[in-house]
């Protein structure tokens, strides 16, 4: 096993025995190492902000990590409300954990739990899917239990995959033809194929790579679309973790191979990260000590034929017109073409977009580049039109936060600001765009990328943010599992 897995793993065992970690565990160990503002923030005190005991309806459309954190805040800060949740899904599942399945250190039993050991006593929950927001008129409707009314709404419906907006591609094709998605899922049924698919696919580009030689290598592209997408970093995760696995540094070592292989990242954009500091440390430290890594900027996934294993990607791209005198500079022309790539291995990262009844529905914001998603104030989480509607979570229509750190951020401000606005107050808790992405540079270290609305936001200044480091490395995987559990999912940080 790579030395550094290993060594984070007896690190870890001496804090906690070598157990599995139970709530108490968490907060013990929180509170000795500081764990909660290293991995997700500065810790949030769950009875900090206002409490009301009026009587109203709160209805909590969604059962992932938003809408579960907001209905156990709203629960204890809220008295006498009586508080809905629609979801569908009996099985919550640990998404993040998903890397860690393709890496081959988690399975799928890791990163599951029963969706009712987290709803809160007190709070209904309607097993059903809301198909129609109508906010005009202070009501959903779901699909089984016709129209649900409320006094104040909270939309945690999260994000949709669109694999199908690629020509070609369908979920379907994961785990076959040398295809992969790490994010494929099924939040209802609790099962996890793009966690499990990626672990194979992880095996048989070895498989291919020891059969291959560095004349005739074997070639993996791995891509990022040009939507918003859960978990920016993921997609360089797979990247860096499949080839690093390569060099004989995953779970089951082995001899370095890498030499047979070449890789391709294909995204939006000239950059691997949109915060400076973190993307010099990608571009400066981390791509380089690859070696086999070519970045293609500006190449977008749009079609896939999966049996001849084409790639065929939009590329934008400018060259230099005439020279203006006056200006003393070049036009600029710009150019798009379509690049067709073959691959023996590729990994979709599938275009995003809001769930059709937000999208749909007045709630969306209504024009420009967020059309769709769930129009609300960046800083209060409070709806810009419909002031007694608010969001959390991948669904909100704002520049930052589509991660599980960011929605643990949202909680706060949400309940906080819902509770004002029962009170007849205005809201003035303000989110400030934390958003947290532990990208995993190699097996055994992680470089923590905290950022908010004003760029590097670290939670533990004292370590610089932007230099990858073991201890993030068993953080991520021995401690934020646990954390989310026991800690988050119940409103405690």
């Amino acid at each position: 096993m790579n030395k550094k897995i290993e060594s984070s793993r007896v690190a870890f065992d001496a804090l906690t025995g070598g157990e599995k970690m139970s709530r108490r565990d968490a907060l013990k160990l929180m509170g000795l190492t500081g764990g909660a503002a290293m991995m997700m923030g500065a810790p949030t005190s769950a009875e900090a902000g206002p409490s009301s005991d009026k009587k109203a309806k709160i209805v909590i459309v969604g059962g992932g990590a938003g809408g579960i954190m907001a209905a156990a805040r709203l629960r204890r800060a809220a008295s006498n409300a009586e508080i809905t949740i629609i979801a569908p899904n009996d099985i919550h599942l640990y998404q993040p954990g998903q890397v860690f399945m393709a890496a081959g250190l988690y399975t799928l039993s890791d990163i599951q739990h029963k969706n009712a050991d987290f709803i809160p006593e007190g709070v209904k929950w309607v097993k059903d899917e809301v198909t129609v927001f109508d906010p005009d008129n202070n009501k959903v409707t779901t699909a089984k239990n016709g129209d649900i009314g409320y006094d104040f709404l909270v939309v945690a419906t999260g994000i949709a995959y669109d694999y199908e907006r690629i020509e070609g591609m369908s979920a379907d094709l994961v785990g076959k033809y040398g295809i992969s998605s790490v994010y494929l899922n099924d939040t209802v049924a609790g099962t996890a194929k793009g966690g499990e698919a990626t672990a194979q696919w992880f095996r048989d580009i070895r498989k291919a790579a020891e059969a291959a030689s560095e004349e005739n290598p074997i070639h993996v592209i791995c891509t990022q679309p040009d939507t918003p997408i859960k978990c920016g970093g993921a997609p360089q995760k797979i990247l860096y973790l499949s080839d690093d696995n390569l060099r004989g540094n995953g779970p089951d070592g082995g001899v370095d191979v890498s030499k047979n292989a070449k890789f391709s990242f294909c995204k939006k954009g000239t950059k691997l990260f949109g915060v400076p500091e973190y993307n010099k440390t990608l571009v400066e430290e981390v791509t380089p000590m690859y070696g086999n890594i070519t970045d293609k900027w500006d190449h977008i996934l749009r079609k896939i034929d999966p049996q001849n294993k084409v790639a065929t990607f939009e590329h934008h791209y400018q060259t230099k017109g005439e020279y203006d005198e006056e200006l003393e500079e070049y036009d600029m022309i710009d150019h798009t073409e379509m690049v067709e790539m073959k691959y023996d291995f590729i990994h979709v990262v599938p275009p995003m977009k809001p769930v059709d009844a937000v999208a749909n529905s007045p709630l969306g914001w209504q024009k420009g580049s967020a059309k769709g998603w769930l129009e609300c104030d960046q800083y209060t989480l409070q709806h810009r039109r419909y002031k007694n509607v608010f969001g959390i979570g991948d669904i909100l229509g704002i520049p930052k936060g589509k991660t599980g750190g960011s929605a643990r951020h949202h909680g706060p401000i949400l309940t906080e600001n819902l509770i004002s606005v029962m009170e007849g107050k205005e809201p003035k808790a303000k989110f400030d765009g934390y958003t947290v992405c532990p990208l995993k540079t190699q097996y055994g270290e992680i470089m923590l990328a905290e950022f908010n609305y004003d760029g590097v936001a670290p939670s533990f200044p004292v370590l610089d943010p932007t230099k990858p480091r073991w201890i993030w490395w068993a953080f991520d995987l021995y401690m934020l599992k646990p954390m989310y559990w026991y800690l988050m999912m119940r409103g405690l940080m």
